[in-house]
């Protein structure tokens, strides 16, 4: 069961001016499984994108990223899941450029100005004429409440839909910013195996939504860890469909440009949290603090250590306080010059060591207590300077393995 994670009210998810969300049965995988996603945004609209940094990158990445670089004016998003298209060599693209064709003839658009996604298993064949029979139906379902909808349609070892939203007022106009995402496995920093469109109405001036969209996933999806995998298909898209109506916003440092950046910011941490709550096989949601670094870098370093050890995240499940774990990846997290007898550890308002050491008021029974909540702050402060970062990760229960020895049957 996900952590403190609730699927999204319809109700709560506001339509965002000018795009729209269509859903269809394509059979990628399974029969009768909403499984084909298909999103428009209108002539004019701008957007960015980041992607996975693995080297063995799936097609629709390779394609997205070529067809953003062509600058021809995206229209529109295609997304499956299922299948992956990944590990499948020049036949993969080709099979993702046969979708990118079939989806941009019905909209009368190029093909370079559709971006395809897709999700699911490694290194099988993607049934792109399953897909692109569906095509109609997914054109004829799109709604621009559809934003649930296509949520739950992105999905694949996730329990629950990830969508969120937030409204803000810009130039005397309501701006919406809305968002999706999927993702519970294979997650870890450099984006997670994890899909995420956001989408707002504001009006940007050209050359601020990539710089947006960076400092969103810098915030957001890359300060999330569940397993430590680096996925082929991560990708975090951002639509500005610039139909709010309000003046452009020509600087994100303005008053303007500062409330759209914090929503934007604010949907995407949402998401990014909702995959570790539903992380599979998660029973703790833990927020790893790390204070008193010389630079920020260093702080995530340690983040990222803690939240990738097994032994630290069994222990989480275990309930265990068995916290050495802890301050042995401090230690080998590759800060050459770390003075352990600086560090302090704390475990939500439990200080676990001080100076390298256990410290003298730490009870076992204080450990455990906090242990065994569902919600769990690990501190640990360096003290080697001002800077500081957080990282969000979840335990690794036995159902972990269990679901993802099963994933293909």
């Amino acid at each position: 069961m996900p952590v403190n994670l609730v699927a999204p009210n319809p109700r709560d998810l506001h339509p965002v001016k000018g795009v729209a969300l269509g859903i269809a049965m394509a059979g990628v995988r399974k029969a009768n499984r909403r499984d084909l996603t298909v999103i428009t945004v209108p002539a004019g609209a701008q957007v960015a994108g980041v992607f996975t940094q693995n080297r063995f990158c799936a097609a629709p990445v390779q394609l997205c990223r070529a067809h953003l670089e062509a600058a021809h004016g995206v229209r529109a998003l295609v997304i499956n899941t299922g299948n992956a298209n990944a590990g499948t060599g020049d036949d993969g693209l080709a099979r993702a450029r046969s979708v990118c064709t079939a989806l941009a003839a019905h909209l009368g658009v190029t093909a370079e100005q559709v971006l395809p996604f897709s999700t699911g298993v490694i290194m099988e064949t993607l049934p792109n004429q399953r897909i692109e029979a569906a095509l109609p139906a997914a054109l004829a379902d799109l709604d621009a409440a559809h934003w649930l909808e296509a949520a739950s349609a992105i999905m694949t070892t996730d329990t629950l839909p990830k969508a969120c939203s937030r409204q803000i007022p810009i130039g005397g106009t309501t701006v919406t910013v809305t968002g999706i995402a999927k993702g519970a496995g294979m997650i870890r920093p450099n984006m997670a195996t994890m899909l995420g469109f956001v989408a707002t109405d504001a009006v940007l001036a050209a050359g601020l939504l990539q710089p947006l969209l960076r400092e969103a996933a810098e915030r957001s999806f890359n300060r999330i860890s569940i397993d430590g995998d680096t996925s082929t298909n991560d990708s975090f898209v951002l639509v500005a469909s610039g139909q709010a109506g309000h003046a452009p916003i020509t600087r994100l440092d303005s008053a303007e440009g500062s409330a759209l950046r914090e929503a934007v910011i604010a949907v995407s941490e949402q998401l990014a949290q909702a995959i570790v709550r539903d992380g599979e096989g998660a029973t703790k949601f833990i927020t790893l603090r790390i204070d008193g670094g010389a630079i920020a870098a260093e702080c995530r370093q340690v983040a990222y250590a803690i939240a990738h050890s097994p032994l630290v995240k069994t222990a989480f499940f275990a309930s265990d306080p068995n916290l050495g774990r802890i301050l042995a990846a401090v230690g080998y997290a590759g800060i050459g010059d770390l003075d352990q007898t600086r560090i302090d550890l704390f475990l939500d308002d439990v200080h676990v060591a001080k100076n390298g050491g256990r410290h003298a008021a730490y009870r076992e029974e204080d450990g455990q207590r906090v242990m065994q909540q569902s919600e769990i702050t690990v501190r640990v402060d360096l003290h080697r300077g001002a800077a500081s970062a957080t990282v969000w990760t979840c335990d690794l229960s036995h159902d972990y393995v269990s679901i993802n020895a099963d994933y293909r049957s």
